[in-house]
């Protein structure tokens, strides 16, 4: 009786209907007063103190079983949700990557390509010097494309201000960069995710901007990183909050930092790009 009234509630724990495991329960309860009123006696009454605990052991039993499957259920939803909230974030993530880097390089292409036209018959020489670098762009491109299939590397902020430089200044913007703050030390991902903001936003001035100038000043103000984007365009006329300025965002954020944009009151626009950094700080005298 004891082996069966184990097994039977296992059995009734797994069912899928609560009133089912009610029903069970209720006949395990029958089957111990059954054997009690049976095998009542002066030789049954010790037993009977054994038995009664081991009854209520098998009546919570059920429910035992029951909420450990219930658990091991919403366990396995819960996976499940979070696996897909995982394939989310890698889709949002492989699109903003291929914005920031993919759609910074061919934009740089394009312009080359634009200048190369209004020169094909002017100067034959230069032309070629711009065919040449739209080659080596389109590697560049194609360099991306692996990196990114791969995951995204490294990103040195002091190699990014070189590289928006030379194509601001590929698009005749005149850069000056002024880093106040050179031998400050990053952890690799904020100084990826700030690499890439001043990425997107170098990109906003080459599609947007219309500019002639540029300037980039960075500094470390009571353990706070600010990083400026300025330049002489023509605003925020006719400009919406795209993928590009999203994208800034929440890598700031993401980072426990902010961005904004302005426009100045001499024209043109401010990027603002601010970061805590009072963990990481450290001064090199070397």
């Amino acid at each position: 009786m004891l082996v069966f009234g184990f097994t039977f509630a296992d059995l009734i724990g797994r069912a899928k209907k609560k009133w089912h495991i009610a029903l069970g329960m209720i006949a395990i309860a029958l089957m111990f007063f059954i054997v009690i009123w049976f095998e009542s006696g002066a030789s049954f009454k010790l037993q009977s103190q054994i038995i009664i605990p081991i009854m209520i052991i098998q009546l919570l039993f059920p429910m035992l079983i029951y909420y450990v499957e219930k658990s091991k259920k919403l366990q396995l939803e819960l996976t499940e949700v979070n696996t897909q909230l995982v394939q989310q974030d890698e889709r949002q993530r492989i699109a903003r990557d291929l914005h920031d880097t993919i759609g910074h390089t061919l934009t740089m292409i394009k312009i080359k390509t634009e200048l190369t036209t209004k020169l094909v018959d002017k100067d034959t020489m230069r032309v070629k010097d711009e065919l040449n670098d739209i080659l080596a762009t389109t590697r560049t491109a194609l360099k991306q494309v692996r990196e990114l299939v791969s995951d995204m590397n490294f990103i040195s902020l002091k190699s990014e201000l070189i590289h928006c430089k030379q194509h601001l200044q590929t698009a005749d913007i005149s850069t000056k960069i002024k880093n106040n703050c050179p031998k400050l030390l990053l952890a690799s991902v904020e100084e990826t995710m700030l690499s890439l903001c001043l990425r997107e936003a170098t990109t906003n001035i080459l599609k947007h901007s219309q500019a002639k100038k540029c300037q980039i000043d960075i500094n470390n103000i009571d353990g706070v990183l600010t990083l400026n984007i300025i330049d002489d365009g023509v605003g925020l006329h006719n400009q919406g909050h795209g993928n590009g300025l999203s994208s800034i965002n929440e890598r700031m954020n993401a980072l426990q930092g902010s961005s904004s944009i302005n426009k100045l009151s001499t024209g043109g626009t401010i990027v603002t790009l601010t970061m805590p950094i009072q963990h990481y700080r450290k001064d090199l005298t070397s």
